[in-house]
């Protein structure tokens, strides 16, 4: 016996259109995501920023660059709203209000830094279309670049923010560190944090720890020409953490994690007693609902599709993704043995909230 279909509501035309109106929207910023990746990659708008109104001919010569490759590139950031064109003299400028968010000037507010993230998820985008019909993950060999883009990230934010903005939302941790303290950065990647820290509290030890050869290598050739004593670094799993602290931090990598639990579980126990724990992850719910309307929501889901849940699934890990949010967060703290937990956000920054976790 054959049940009857559900009427299908008639289709609202113009809703139809607006909708298609706005997919179109996305092919062609998903496109200039691409170019201002290109242009930010080859010093384009740093050299536009300094640079009167000038041919395609003038800017090549500028920066370096093919001429005709130059001339393309303009043509698309013309077209998309990021330069302004005089077709009579055949020049383009880069108005100072769109440099605000394009050049290396603008520090953390530089986005087209974040672009290079959009070329980076092309590169495997097969290998997670695979992943879709026989599961599993992309392991992180196939991200030969992520490290470094991190540590671009990173340097832009922490070169501005760590020591002034960020150390001070745990109290009394600014003087606890120019007095002398141990400190530890998990999942340090190249380890610019605590070359950072290193640098300003000079009365205090630190060291980042990473499972990532590369990564660590990185590190202690930059630590050696800083010529700093009190910075060194470990090759190690996070859930197996060597040694005792009095402060542990970690950015932006809990969530990523293979065995997330365990590795919360491990900071726990090598921290000293009312040692402090600083956490800064992505600044989300853990309730799709209540991320409709994020401003980097569409992002923060790519980006965990493409790289956060699938290098974690790839080792048969938690593959959190976007499932970590402030509620799991704050569970795998508590489920860890901390007790005390305070949730910190930093002005100008909506991608982190940061989370002060203390040993009793």
């Amino acid at each position: 016996m054959s049940t009857p279909e559900t009427p299908r509501p008639p289709v609202d035309a113009a809703k139809q259109e607006a909708f298609a109106g706005e997919v179109l929207d996305v092919l062609n910023k998903s496109a200039l995501a691409l170019l201002t990746s290109a242009g930010h990659q080859c010093g384009l708008f740093d050299s536009l920023a300094t640079l009167p109104p000038s041919t395609s001919a003038e800017i090549a010569e500028a920066t370096g660059l093919n001429e005709r490759y130059v001339r393309e590139w303009l043509g698309g950031m013309v077209v998309g709203g990021f330069l302004e064109y005089d077709p009579e003299r055949r020049t383009y400028v880069l108005p100072p209000e769109h440099a605000a968010c394009l050049t290396t000037a603008a520090g953390p507010d530089n986005m087209a830094g974040m672009m290079q993230y959009i070329g980076l998820m092309g590169e495997v985008e097969q290998q997670v279309v695979r992943c879709f019909r026989e599961g599993g993950g992309v392991p992180y060999s196939a991200y030969p670049r992520f490290q470094s883009l991190q540590a671009e990230e990173s340097a832009r934010v922490y070169d501005l923010a760590l020591v002034d903005t960020i150390v001070p939302l745990v109290p009394g941790l600014t003087e606890r560190l120019r007095e002398g303290a141990d400190v530890l950065d998990v999942g340090t990647g190249q380890g610019h944090a605590p070359l950072v820290l290193a640098r300003a509290f000079p009365a205090s030890s630190f060291n980042g720890l990473d499972q990532s050869d590369s990564a660590i290598e990185t590190a202690r050739g930059e630590a050696a020409r800083s010529g700093l004593d009190n910075l060194h670094y470990t090759l190690a799993d996070s859930t197996r953490i060597p040694g005792e602290y009095d402060v542990i931090t970690a950015f932006d990598v809990i969530h990523d994690l293979a065995r997330p639990t365990e590795t919360l579980t491990a900071i726990a126990k090598a921290l000293r007693p009312g040692g402090t724990f600083l956490m800064g992850d992505i600044a989300a719910s853990s309730r799709l609902e209540e991320n409709i309307g994020h401003p980097f929501g569409p992002a923060l889901y790519t980006f965990s599709v493409f790289y956060c849940m699938t290098t974690s699934l790839s080792t048969g890990g938690a593959g959190l993704g976007t499932a970590w949010g402030q509620e799991t967060a704050e569970r795998m703290l508590r489920d860890a043995g901390f007790e005390s937990i305070d949730i910190k956000t930093v002005e100008g920054d909506p991608f982190n909230v940061y989370y002060v976790a203390t040993q009793p």
